[in-house]
């Protein structure tokens, strides 16, 4: 991985693919492993999705490449931490924050406007 920092910023009203598009162009020339990349857009996804979903939509997002790491952080508008479902596999979702949490050594910070959550992956984690 590059030895710069490459940070990257989004606001309101984010869409996954928007989301996904920012994280590749942010990424693109670090030479990610492509099971790296994956993680990282898989991340990116389940975080945008569940902050539309479940908590008002996103109000920020932000990616950091550093060597051996990307940090991808989604703020939203609930104060609402996230928090893993039983396990039901017949049961359509549910399985984003467990997938995150997976992928990721995540943090939640609430805050007066809502929620900032963290996800940093680490190079060849997957």
């Amino acid at each position: 991985m590059s030895d710069q920092l490459l940070p990257g910023s989004l606001g309101a009203g984010l869409s996954c693919a928007e989301a996904r598009a920012s994280a590749r162009d942010i990424l693109t020339g670090l030479h990610l492993p492509p099971a790296d990349m994956d993680d990282v857009l898989t991340v990116v996804t389940e975080m945008v999705a569940n902050a539309i979903r479940h908590a008002g939509g996103v109000t920020a997002f932000h990616i950091t490449a550093r060597p051996g790491s990307v940090t991808v952080e989604v703020s939203d508008r609930s104060t609402t931490a996230p928090r893993i479902q039983p396990w039901a596999p017949d049961e359509p979702g549910g399985f984003g924050w467990r997938l995150v949490n997976q992928l990721a050594t995540t943090d939640v910070h609430i805050h007066r406007d809502g929620k900032t959550i963290t996800a940093t992956l680490q190079a060849g984690q997957a």
